[in-house]
Order: structure tokens, then sequence, then C-alpha cells
């Protein structure tokens, strides 16, 4: 029965969603360089790591920015319950307090193997983190997922990628959805527990790209509480919307951003979708935050135990 309820009302579930031709995207914030990882805080404030300049900047809603940190090539970003901060970075996950200093580096190695460069990281509730690893050569998938334990451990829990990228895990716990860009696909992973996953299988593959777009490599990747998926399309100046069964069904415009690398969302009824990127082709270019406001959709906030 639930197949059958699934195969008939689907697609009247995406109708929550706008139309692409309602959404208007809005420039929040222009920056010297590309921008990646954005995230935000209990109090709604926004951190965009730039890896070109090597820091990260934290913004308030109406768009004043300073830079709060430093890092070797910062990345992915979560902030956890405690208003501490992960973040990724050239070798290592880096632990960063409220104020963007050092605590510790919360992951550097893996089996005595140094970490190459993290990507992105998603918290599980029981209170670990999951990261990619996606760095070496594009001819031999070498691209790793990690885990990290409650007491800092980290674990190699998938391997043979091709460039891991954004990841997250659903709040069930149960589900791990990981973009492999270059193969233009979101693989899903079975989740057996904390740190344990099944062998994966294909969620999706996502559109080819077209005129006047550069690429078609899915970055970063955030959930609602429906369950879709919502996929910065680097290069294609896109955010994709795939729902529960890796149906594509909706695309919406990133505006400026033609490298789109990343989404969160965020406001007081978590129906603003924030979009980091590049505005051009040059990787040394100019970076932006773009916000899309997408009424009738809520961002998924993961519960998340205090580590």
């Amino acid at each position: 029965m639930e197949t059958l309820f699934l195969l008939l009302f689907a697609p009247l579930l995406a109708l929550t969603l706008p139309y692409s031709t309602e959404v208007t995207p809005v420039e929040v914030l222009r920056l010297p360089s590309y921008t990646e990882g954005v995230v935000f805080d209990l109090e709604g404030n926004g951190y965009i790591s730039e890896p070109n300049r090597r820091s990260i900047t934290r913004f308030t809603p109406d768009g004043k920015a300073a830079v709060w940190a430093e890092a070797t090539h910062p990345n992915g970003h979560k902030v956890l319950p405690d208003g501490t901060h992960l973040v990724c970075d050239l070798g290592a996950v880096l632990h960063l307090d409220w104020n963007g200093h050092l605590i510790s580096r919360a992951s550097v190695e893996c089996d005595g193997k140094p970490l190459r460069k993290p990507n992105d990281l998603t918290i599980d509730p029981t209170g670990g983190f999951y990261f990619t690893d996606p760095e070496g050569s594009m001819q031999q998938p070498t691209g790793t997922v990690h885990y990290v334990d409650t007491v800092g451990r980290t674990h190699l829990t998938a391997g043979n990628l091709m460039f891991p990228n954004g990841i997250v895990l659903r709040p069930d716990g149960k589900t791990l959805l990981v973009a492999e860009s270059p193969r233009n696909r979101i693989l899903e992973f079975p989740v057996k527990g904390p740190g344990k996953l099944g062998h994966s299988k294909l969620f999706a593959n996502l559109p080819p790209k077209g005129t006047g777009q550069i690429d078609n490599a899915p970055d970063g990747i955030c959930l609602d509480t429906e369950g879709n998926l919502y996929v910065a399309h680097y290069g294609m100046r896109q955010v994709q919307v795939l729902d529960r069964r890796g149906r594509l069904v909706r695309t919406y415009s990133s505006g400026g951003i033609l490298r789109t690398s990343n989404v969160a969302f965020a406001g007081l009824d978590m129906d603003d979708l924030y979009i980091t990127g590049g505005i051009d082709a040059n990787l040394q270019g100019e970076g932006a935050v773009f916000r899309l406001h997408l009424p009738g959709v809520r961002g998924l906030a993961i519960p998340i135990r205090e580590r």
C-alpha cells in the first residue's frame, strides 16, 4: 500500500515547492573570492568559507560581513549545539570556538594515513560526524568518506569514490547521501550503525550541462523536512531539487552565481535557501551569496546531541 500511495501521490508532494518562475534570486553579499561552506548559527549569523583567501567570513542577515577566522583552505562547515564549529580544511577537520579560535583538530588522519583535503561534512545525531575527502587522481577513484566517533577516532567508511563532495545524513540516521561530482550523480549509502555503511547504490543521475554552463558537478547538498534534496550544481547556475525517490522536481536559478558550490536553509521559518559560489568561470574571481525565498518549504534542522 505504501508503494502504491507514493506512486499515486508523490507528484502532489512536490506541489508545496514554488515553481522556478515564482522564485527570484536575491544577492545578499559579494566577496573578493569564490565562496563555499555556507552555514548558520542559532542567532541567525551566516558563515562562508573563502578558500582562496584562507578565511571564513561571518555575515548578518542584513548583509554586514567581516572575517571571522583564518584557515589554510576552509570548505564545508557545520555549527554544533554548543556553539562551536567544525570546518573542513587542508589536511584536517578543525574544531573552532564561537569566536573562530582553534580548539583542536578534530581529525587529521585515518588508520595512520594523513587526510588530504576534507571537503564537506554532516553531523550524526548520535554525536559523531561524517566527512568527505575527495583528493586524488580523477582517472583512479580514490576518494573516501570518513566517520569521527564520539571519542574522536576517525574511521574509513567508504572508499574508491570519484571525488565525493557534498554529504548529508537523513534525520532518521538510516541513509547517507553523497555527491560524486565528476560522475554527475548522487549516491545513497544505507547506515547500519554509527560509522558503518552498507554498499552504495545510485540515488539519482543529474542533468548534463547545456548552453552557457561550464560544468555539471554536484557540490554541496541539504534537505528539507519533506525529504527533498537540494543540490548546488557546480557550473550550471542552478540548484536542483530531488524528491525522496531521486526524481528531479524543481530547478532554481542561483542568480549571478555560475559555479554553484553550496546551499543551506536559514531564516525564522527556515524557508530561505542561501547559495554560495563563484560569479564567473574564473576560480580566482569574485564570489557571492544569493538567497532564494521558498514559501511553503521548511529546511531541515537535524537535532544533534552535544559532543
